[in-house]
């Protein structure tokens, strides 16, 4: 059974289940089942791999869409359990990881704003190397997990060419929530081409040596984040 012919998918999806999309599609049926009742609150879901044979696609695809219902407040998964409905309607917060997106939100400005001007004045030739090679590499990634690894690598990156530990510390601790938080806009927000070139914009700065021009794109692009966490939050 594939995504089309799912009884508990939803609507047929409009597009073929390309990688690119599938983590996506597959978030949006259930999620779309979840909020319309048709999965009810307190029902467990079928195993990663019932889902991966109903949905036609890897195991590795379903957990990346089950992670967005988790994030979103809609499932939870208890280790030997399964993954349960808790939820009909989007939480008031998301769960990314041992971090909320408010946490991330009031925090990442006091924290990534800094580093990335100090970057531009710091930064080696081997971290500005780096920092190249990811933002060329992000812009034409095709697989959605690869990117969020990659987007992670960048924000570190910054965080150790600003050459305060205290920043590279705090950045490599929330480094798994950041790959939650990429992961969910990417899926509910469509925001991975928009990143891509706030991203460039932060390089360019950095590269210049800017440290005004760094901690204004970076200062744009947590603001971006934010509008997105609030548009899932308030829809």
């Amino acid at each position: 059974m594939n995504l089309s012919d799912s009884r508990t998918a939803g609507q047929p999806a409009a597009r073929p289940l390309a990688r690119l999309s599938a983590a996506e599609a597959v978030f949006n049926a259930i999620r779309t089942d979840i909020e319309s009742g048709a999965i009810p609150v307190g029902s467990k879901l079928s195993s990663e791999a019932v889902l991966a044979q109903e949905y036609g696609v890897s195991r590795s695809v379903i957990r990346e869409a089950l992670r967005s219902c988790t994030a979103l407040g809609l499932t939870v998964t208890r280790t030997g359990k399964g993954t349960f409905v808790v939820a009909s309607k989007v939480a008031n917060d998301l769960t990314l990881g041992q971090y909320s997106a408010r946490d991330l939100t009031e925090a990442r400005p006091h924290i990534e704003v800094p580093a990335a001007g100090l970057a531009a004045r710091r930064r080696t030739p081997e971290e500005l190397e780096t920092l190249r090679d990811v933002v060329a590499a992000m812009s034409t990634e095709t697989d959605p997990e690869s990117w969020v690894a990659m987007d992670s690598t960048f924000h570190a990156t910054i965080a150790r060419a600003s050459g305060n530990k205290v920043f590279a510390s705090v950045v490599a601790d929330i480094r798994d929530a950041l790959a939650h938080q990429s992961e969910t806009l990417n899926m509910v927000a469509d925001r991975q081409r928009a990143s891509d070139i706030e991203h460039q914009e932060i390089l360019a700065a950095i590269e210049a040596g800017s440290e005004e021009d760094a901690r204004a794109a970076m200062a744009r692009h947590l603001e971006a984040v934010g509008v997105a966490l609030d548009s899932i939050l308030n829809n």
